[in-house]
């Protein structure tokens, strides 16, 4: 990287002819060069600085360290640092490392992935590092710790499989239908890594999931176990960050979101990515735009660790990766105990309007399941993909829809608290009693989970009945404290997003209702089945556990869609070769690699007249493997108007070449004169 200079507007100290540079977490793309006073030891590579920018003083982490001054560098220029708070590094070489492989794999500055990589409170100038006195309380299990449960005879056959294919593979794809019992065969594994001393990092999609896998494993790791993801405060991150920086030897399993993968493990035995298939474990913004399994693969290479992927539902790369010997490949194809995978019913709303066997967004048949299961005291989950009462208001005279100020997209009804929202930038504003153009009637369009939930009580008073979507697991508890109600039987209802697709385990749950499928395939996306496919497959695996076969009632507009075929025998396999044959026709992931180039500026003629020079200068470049110019389904985010190439590079090209290519046009953009204020984001493997 070259030398950022920062220009001097005090006096240095005297030098002892030590110069360093520092990563700051700023988006802008190289290191700042700084002297090191003779007072002060020349701090190590890893180690945090103290320095001024600007009027200000920040922290950085030093990357480069020289004897003399750099080659460019223009002495007078260079400011010195002010101190330096640790007596070790508090980014290992490792780190620095995975550090360099993110910013140049995923087309991101350095800076912006020191700011995804550390805690907040490492960038806090008074919290030393080498401290050994204990500040913050990590929560730790105080109850007699459990043996671990035995395997079954699947179970014991996949952990032998996984074991073999390590010998020759250091990725393992743990194929397995839902309620399998997977998790039992990560424990199995995490328990022989930690009694090797080895440390284990445990990734899940949701912080929802930390709740339910959280109390399971500490039965049997206790204080081994740590939870690391945004819902725990700043300062026990950094406390979890710190120990593992300055206690080398310790076995430690964390677990926790996709940041995770940026924590200082020094002794990595074994990775589990938990749903590996979940858009969650890729970062969309800010930059960098990594992805968590990826970037798990590449800490386990580092570090001549192992790497397990588990889902019932793989994403079609991972699944072709295992199919071609990249991947190791185990399947579980039997539910624990011979449970049978739940029987999918579908209901065409067509057929159900028409004949007039609607209550609300319940149709009869949905209604006459809800209220027997509720009669013999069992649970439900209700998915709906939409939060908030209704996605949109529209006048009845003249048609006009609210929208965001700042984005071109409805603003989305929440009837409970009296707004229209945002879900883009987060404007809100009082629910408009009439048409701002006509002064005519708005009426409700669409339905969210807040609506499901009010026509819940109507029909069902006796229910009691909880929500789980972003609006009401806003506060740090939440979702433990939904979740636990439910596993208890406080709730016998649940409705909520996606986040109730993911992982959870219920043991009394006969029914989940998906109350519109339709809109999961309308993504104009290349990934829109697999996503649709996942998602349903993946709800349904929460219905039918404990020796029942569950049921999952699908209403929908289209019930002869093809997707439909392979979830009602819920067959993968199938799934996955259809898919395939279109992505190698079309010319999509995994045979060609893609990278999304958005341009954006608050001036619209200024985003077009950029977009359009950069897509014939890329054409020159790259010819057929350019896109024509794009206008996205939303032209305008945040005050940001839109506009988009993407960019297809053959799997057996060379994508590092590709990256700088692209690089080197981007930047001869922006040296023009009236286009520097545009912003270029690109994104490669975009999801």
């Amino acid at each position: 990287m070259s030398p950022y200079v920062v220009t001097a507007t005090k006096k240095r100290s005297p030098l002892n002819n030590n110069y360093i540079d520092i990563i700051l977490p700023l988006g802008i793309s190289g290191t700042y060069t700084y002297s090191v006073p003779r007072n002060i030891q020349c701090p190590q590579r890893g180690m945090r600085v103290l320095a001024p920018l600007g009027n200000k003083t920040v922290i950085g982490i030093v990357y480069r360290i020289y004897s003399t001054l750099p080659i460019g560098v223009q002495e007078d220029k260079v400011r010195s640092i002010f101190s330096v708070p640790d007596s070790l590094p508090i980014v290992t070489e490792k780190q620095l490392a995975l550090w360099e492989w993110v910013s140049e794999y995923y087309m991101s500055p350095i800076g912006n992935v020191m700011d995804a990589a550390l805690p907040a409170k490492a960038t806090d100038k008074i919290y030393e590092l080498d401290k050994t006195k204990r500040r913050v309380k990590i929560p730790v299990y105080t109850d007699e710790i459990e043996p671990i449960h035995p395997l079954t005879d699947q179970q014991a056959r996949a952990k032998q499989e996984i074991e073999a294919l390590w010998q020759t593979k250091d990725v393992v794809l743990l194929h397995g239908v839902t309620s399998s019992g997977k998790t039992e065969v990560y424990m199995h594994l995490i328990e022989e890594q930690l009694q090797t001393g080895k440390q284990v990092l445990y990734l899940v999609p949701e912080i929802a999931l930390t709740t339910q896998l959280t109390d399971r494993l500490q039965k049997v790791f206790g204080e081994q176990l740590w939870v690391y993801h945004s819902r725990v405060t700043d300062a026990q991150r950094m406390e979890i960050y710190r120990q593992l920086v300055t206690d080398r030897n310790t076995p430690r399993l964390v677990i926790g979101a996709r940041s995770a993968v940026f924590l200082p493990l020094q002794n990595p035995g074994l990775i589990i990515v938990d749903e590996e298939h979940e858009p969650s474990y890729k970062q969309v913004d800010p930059a960098p735009r990594y992805h968590a399994r990826s970037t798990a693969i590449m800490i386990a290479h580092q570090n001549g660790a192992k790497v397990l992927l588990g889902t019932a539902t793989p994403s079609i790369e991972s699944y072709y990766n295992a199919l071609h010997g990249k991947y190791g490949l185990v399947e579980m194809k039997e539910r624990y105990a011979g449970l049978q995978l739940p029987r999918i019913t579908l209901i065409d709303l067509q057929r159900q309007y028409h004949r007039k066997e609607m209550y609300g967004h319940f149709s009869d048949p949905l209604v006459d399941r809800i209220r027997e299961e509720l009669s013999k005291g069992k649970q439900i989950i209700l998915f709906q993909n939409r939060r908030g009462y209704a996605p949109l208001l529209v006048c009845e005279q003249c048609c006009h829809i609210p929208k965001c100020p700042n984005c071109d997209v409805p603003m989305s009804l929440h009837l409970h608290a009296g707004q229209i929202r945002c879900h883009y930038c987060g404007e809100a504003q009082p629910i408009p009693t009439t048409c701002p153009d006509c002064k005519g009637k708005l009426k409700i369009q669409g339905f969210g989970t807040e609506r499901i939930e009010d026509e819940l009580y109507k029909y069902f008073p006796q229910a009691r009945i909880a929500r789980m979507d972003l609006d009401s697991t806003r506060n740090k508890d939440d979702y433990q404290s939904i979740i636990r109600s439910f596993s208890r039987h406080e709730v016998d209802i649940l409705i909520g997003t996606q986040m109730v697709t993911k992982g959870l385990h219920f043991n009394d749950v006969s029914l989940v209702a998906v109350l519109s499928a339709d809109h999961l395939f309308n993504i104009p996306e290349y990934y829109s089945y697999e996503r649709a496919y996942q998602m349903l497959e993946q709800v349904s695996g929460r219905a039918g556990r404990e020796g029942q076969q569950g049921e999952v009632i699908i209403q929908t507009w289209d019930p002869k869609h093809p997707v439909f075929n392979y979830l009602k025998g819920h067959d993968y396999e199938a799934f996955y070769s259809e898919q395939i044959g279109e992505r190698a026709t079309y010319h999509f992931p995994p045979f060609h690699r893609i990278i999304s180039i958005t341009i954006r500026h608050t001036n619209a003629g200024l985003t077009q007249a950029a977009a359009e020079l950069l897509q014939q200068q890329l054409k020159i470049v790259f010819g057929s493997r350019c896109s024509e110019l794009v206008i996205p389904g939303i032209v305008r985010i945040q005050r940001f108007y839109l506009r988009q190439i993407k960019l297809k590079i053959e799997a057996t090209s060379n994508l590092k070449k590709a990256k700088q290519l692209l690089q080197q046009q981007i930047d001869k953009l922006l040296q023009q004169k009236g286009l520097r204020s545009v912003q270029i984001l690109t994104d490669v493997d975009p999801l």
